[in-house]
């Protein structure tokens, strides 16, 4: 059985560690924000509910030693990008301050690449907003690394997979094409090199290759 790692305290080598109950009702809070904001979107082109990608962006966070703290900040990552107006954007970023804290809010605003006056439906170029998110990442935090690294690798065994499965003709219901979709991951991961586990950055690195060597 495998524990999962809290961020209270330590324990001995090989000692299983679970979660405490204030660890288990701010995670539970946590979904609870991501399913009423997320519940009626789906993944691109799919009907794969989006939650799916992030209950699994959390469980990666973890998997990589991540606190939890980062993981509600994995749940809650896309709130404010993917909220329909700026005054939306608003309540949700309050809402997070007030339940979570300025901690758990800055790490969502450290993976948002959208603005204050922008909204789902109304944003900035994808160009324009991929750049900005790389600049953004050589300074942020560590901690807010480690969860943009996990949404990435997520996103990438996702599109790996549906590529696969799919043919490159997938890659047509997004913004960006092939070239651009390398040039955004390969930037990320060039930001996040020697500031996230190393485990991870291999993960991502190896995910990236393959989606280069499908599409190419």
């Amino acid at each position: 059985m495998i524990g999962v790692r809290s961020h209270i305290g330590c324990t001995a080598v090989g000692e299983v560690m679970g979660l405490d109950e204030p660890d288990q009702a701010r995670l539970t809070r946590a979904a609870q924000l991501a399913l009423s904001w997320h519940a009626d979107q789906s993944r691109k082109g799919s009907e794969i509910p989006y939650v799916s990608h992030l209950f699994q962006v959390a469980g990666l966070v973890l998997e990589h030693s991540g606190d939890v703290d980062q993981a509600i900040a994995g749940l809650l990552h896309d709130s404010l990008e993917d909220a329909d107006s700026p005054e939306e954007r608003t309540r949700r970023d309050r809402t997070i301050r007030e339940e979570f804290g300025a901690g758990v809010l800055q790490m969502v605003l450290d993976c948002t690449d959208t603005q204050e006056n922008e909204a789902l439906g109304n944003k900035a170029p994808w160009k324009e907003r991929k750049t900005r998110y790389i600049e953004h990442l050589a300074r942020a935090d560590s901690r807010s690394l480690l969860v943009a690294a996990c949404d990435k690798r997520h996103n990438l065994d996702a599109l790996v997979g549906d590529v696969r499965a799919q043919g490159v003709g997938y890659l047509d219901r997004f913004s960006a094409g092939a070239e651009d979709q390398i040039w955004y991951f390969e930037g990320v991961i060039e930001a996040l090199r020697n500031r996230i586990p190393l485990r991870l950055l291999q993960e991502l690195e190896t995910r990236s290759a393959e989606f280069r060597a499908l599409v190419k």
